[in-house]
């Protein structure tokens, strides 16, 4: 029965972007990023991305990480700028604890700039954060 059902919650785990130099772009470009706060191991970890307008939307695109280790980050994707005034969204999908675990992370239209950064230590630089 659905009452039955424990649907873990998602802790310590981040969405960031960074705006970071690009040696094959030759440019700054924003890249998002998957961190892993958590003091265990993310196992099989997916990540699937969209973006969505009001009458635009980008590819879906599945990114498998594999296992990522205790406070470490993985690279996801570069963010192109025509799709930073879009919606964008982060499914993630990982196993610890012996459960599946699965939370969608969103940066809202624009969110995605300069001024929305913080400091990030495990990254060592400035970022935006997903919600």
């Amino acid at each position: 029965m659905k009452k039955d059902l424990i649907i873990p919650i998602v802790k310590n785990i981040q969405v960031v972007a960074t705006h970071e130099w690009d040696k094959d772009f030759l440019a700054k470009t924003w890249i998002v990023y998957l961190i892993n706060n958590r003091e265990d191991i993310i196992e099989s970890v997916l990540v699937m991305s969209r973006g969505t307008s009001k009458n635009k939307k980008t590819s879906t695109l599945r990114h498998g990480l594999g296992n990522l280790l205790p406070h470490t980050g993985a690279k996801v994707e570069l963010v192109c700028e025509e799709v930073l005034g879009f919606t964008n969204e982060y499914l993630v999908t990982f196993f610890a604890e012996g459960k599946l675990f699965d939370r969608t992370f969103t940066f809202k239209p624009y969110s995605i700039k300069e001024n929305n950064t913080v400091f990030i230590d495990l990254m060592g630089q400035d970022c935006v954060l997903a919600v």
